[in-house]
This record gives C-alpha cells, structure tokens and sequence, in this order.
C-alpha cells in the first residue's frame, strides 16, 4: 500500500546534506515496513539490524567510534556487504544511547552512508536529539492513503480540488460510504489490509483487538512509567470518557475517589508516546494558544479511529443509524488528523457552557474555530457566538454534508478533513 511517507524518503535520499534519519510513530503504523519497501525499491541492498536487546550491535557502536571500522564490523555481522550510496542500513526498534551516538558519527560531516533508525518510544527522542541527525514522525493511513489503497485516487483528487476551489464534490455520496468504511476500519495498515482483502466484521475486529494489546503491553513493559496499572486504567477509560455529553475527562469516571495528581504521570506517559492525543480547554482567546490553556482541564482521544469503535464495542449499525455515536466518532477523528497535521488542539468553552469543538492556531498565528455540525445539530449556534465574541480570519463546520460556504463559514465534509493541513490554511 501507498504511502505518504515514502515521498519524503526519497527527498531524504537525494539530500546533499543527508543526515542519518530516525523515523517515530506509534507501534503497527507501518514504519517497518514502509522503510524496508523503500529500501528494496530504492536500493542494491538492505541491511536490517533489530537493536532491540541486541547487546552484540550495542557494544560494537559503544566500542567503534570511527565510522569506517563501524561499517566494516556491521559487513561482517550481516554477512553483506554495505556500499557507499547503495546500501540502506536500518536499525529498528531503536532504544539504545550508545546505537544513536553511532548513528550520529555519520551526520557529523557528509557521509555516503545512509541510515534509518526506527523507533515507537517517542520519549528517548529528547535523549537522542542532535545536529547530526533528522527526526520524521509517522502514524496510521490516513482517509487520502486509504482511498489509493482502495484504487481511489481520482476521488482523492477530487477531495482536495473541491476544498481548495470550495466547490462541491461530485461524488459526495461516494465519498462519506468510503468515509464509514475507514471510520470503522481505521488506518492502521493490517486492517486496512484484512478489510480489502474482504474479511469479516468479526476477523477484523479481532485483528483490532490484539493491536490494542499491543498498545497495551507497550504501557506494561516501559522502564520510565512508575504506575503502569494506572496507564492502562485511563487508556481503557477513554472510549466510555468521549460517549459522555460533556467530554471532558473525569477522574470518577473510572471510579470513586481518584485523584488528579495520582494519574498525571500516567497521562504524560500515553501522550508523550502518542498512545493518546489531549485536547485542552480555552475560556479566553489570543495568541498563543497555549497561554489560555487551562491544564486541569482537557479531553482524550484515540489516536486512530478504528481502535476506538472496537473498544467502544460498536458495529456497522449502530454506527450508521445513531446520529451521537457518530458525532463521538468524527471528534476522535478530527482530533487525531489535527494533530497528525502538527496542531496542538484546544477546545473552547464559555461560561455559559457554549462550546466550538476545536480551536487550532497555524503557522502564520492565525486562530481557527472547527465545529462539528452533524443533520439535526446543524444550526448549532456555538461557532457564531464565538465568531462574534473573537476575531478570527476564516471558521470551518464539519459536516456530513456536501462543500458550501455561508456567512464567512466553510462547510466542509468529514471526509475531507485530510485537507485541513499547514499547507492549506
């Protein structure tokens, strides 16, 4: 399957001034094999090393400190052999210091090696940060990666046509079934995979299920996390969390008596490794963002769609015929493709309870109003009070209706929220 990430590879490769490159992103996303497919297509050869309790690979990089006797030592542990410009050395499941100080003996100067280090534990980022090499984060498909999976990229075209040219779709009806699918599949690439390939609602849920363990297991086995069973205390709250009217994330929800303090931690914990993704409340509105934040207050969300209608134990007709199991849904989604999108999400709520779904601020420090605005919500008033009450150059409402502006508001369809990135507001 086509990624979005393998046009950014080849750029990495032909960089004059490349640099060893250290790929992060949650487990299951397809870093492995986007990388490997990269180097098979792009390569003589590829050389895959799993550093992951190699204590042979950690040892030559903290003994080695020249890089021509490192690649010798790494020829002669493969059984291949590395060619300048030719060769891509991969190092998954990067967790070693020593391994990232290697790594960084080939970005000090021009170097004709090249090299990706693969990691999902987004925390040792700060350990590993250095001039010598380049960061590049990667998550789930998202709904454009899912429609060329499906043969659809006329359509995906056609997506981003209208958006920019704020004209309708002309195949709306298309688009928002293709849209239910991936809404129900999410954009990890195994189900993505197991869903094409025409499995059952059940197989595909059980397929769902064991990444979720996976997620699971990746809170229980960390070194950094002091109270594991609180990590996946509040993971597991999530879905039972965004089903309640007011979304905001409630201690009591998981039960009587829990405290803030005893779970900050653990929250830091899933946030920092992207198993979770936070939206904070704003009363007040002035740039930036991040000063009208009110800490003690903020929403959860799942970071790929799929995972969260299993875990919320949904199927195909509850999701097509209850109108607020959707609503729920196309938050959880709007949430995590801002973010994907390099947004830190706000939500805003006055004191008269009225409240915008989202407010984002890009890169030029303009801040933007979304809100959610599904059939029989569709005249909701929230969005205008706050346009009135703020200064704000452009607002947007999610919609499962066609593309349309009125009143200085773009209305755009869910499926189109791929769209809302840097580039194109």
């Amino acid at each position: 399957m086509e990624r979005k990430i393998e046009a950014f590879f080849r750029k990495w490769q032909k960089d004059i001034i490349r640099k060893p490159l250290i790929l992060y992103g949650p487990k299951q996303v397809g870093k492995t094999y986007s990388v490997l497919e990269f180097g098979k297509n792009e390569y003589k050869n590829v050389i895959y090393f799993n550093t992951e309790n190699n204590k042979v690979l950690e040892e030559l990089f903290k003994k080695e400190k020249s890089p021509e006797k490192l690649i010798l030592n790494l020829s002669l542990i493969s059984g291949e052999t590395i060619l300048p410009e030719d060769t891509l050395i991969i190092l998954d499941n990067l967790l070693s210091i020593e391994v990232v100080r290697g790594m960084k003996l080939f970005g000090s100067s021009k170097s004709k090696y090249h090299i990706i280090g693969i990691t999902s534990n987004r925390e040792r980022l700060n350990e590993f940060k250095g001039e010598e090499l380049q960061f590049k984060g990667m998550s789930e498909m998202d709904f454009e990666e899912f429609l060329w999976a499906h043969n659809e990229k006329n359509l995906a075209e056609l997506i981003k046509e209208s958006f920019e040219k704020h004209k309708t779709c002309p195949f709306h009806k298309v688009a928002m079934e293709l849209f239910q699918e991936y809404l129900i599949s999410g954009g990890l690439p195994e189900v993505v995979a197991a869903s094409i390939a025409g499995k059952s609602e059940y197989e595909i849920d059980s397929i769902k299920q064991k990444i979720v363990d996976v997620y699971k297991k990746e809170v229980a086995l960390n070194k950094v996390l002091i109270d594991i069973p609180r990590g996946i205390e509040v993971f597991d709250s999530i879905p039972e969390q965004l089903q309640k009217e007011n979304k905001k994330f409630q201690y009591g929800t998981m039960g009587t008596g829990k405290r803030a303090k005893e779970y900050e931690s653990s929250i830091n914990f899933l946030i920092n490794n992207q198993i979770v993704y936070r939206s904070f409340k704003i009363k007040a509105v002035k740039s930036p963002l991040s000063s009208c934040r009110e800490k003690d207050s903020f929403k959860l969300y799942i970071p790929d769609d799929g995972l969260l209608v299993t875990m919320s134990h949904l199927n195909y007709k509850q999701i097509a015929t209850d109108e607020r199991i959707r609503e729920t849904l196309y938050e959880n989604h709007i949430a995590k493709t801002l973010v994907e999108a390099g947004y830190s999400l706000y939500y805003y709520q006055s004191d008269g309870k009225a409240e915008v779904n989202f407010v984002i601020q890009n890169r030029k420090g303009q801040i933007i109003p979304l809100e959610i605005a599904t059939r029989t919500q569709s005249k909701a008033k929230s969005l205008s009070v706050f346009m009135k009450k703020f200064t704000v150059p452009q607002a947007y409402r999610i919609t499962e209706n066609n593309f349309s502006t009125r009143k200085d508001v773009r209305y755009i369809p869910i499926y189109a929220v791929f769209c809302l990135n840097e580039n194109k507001i």
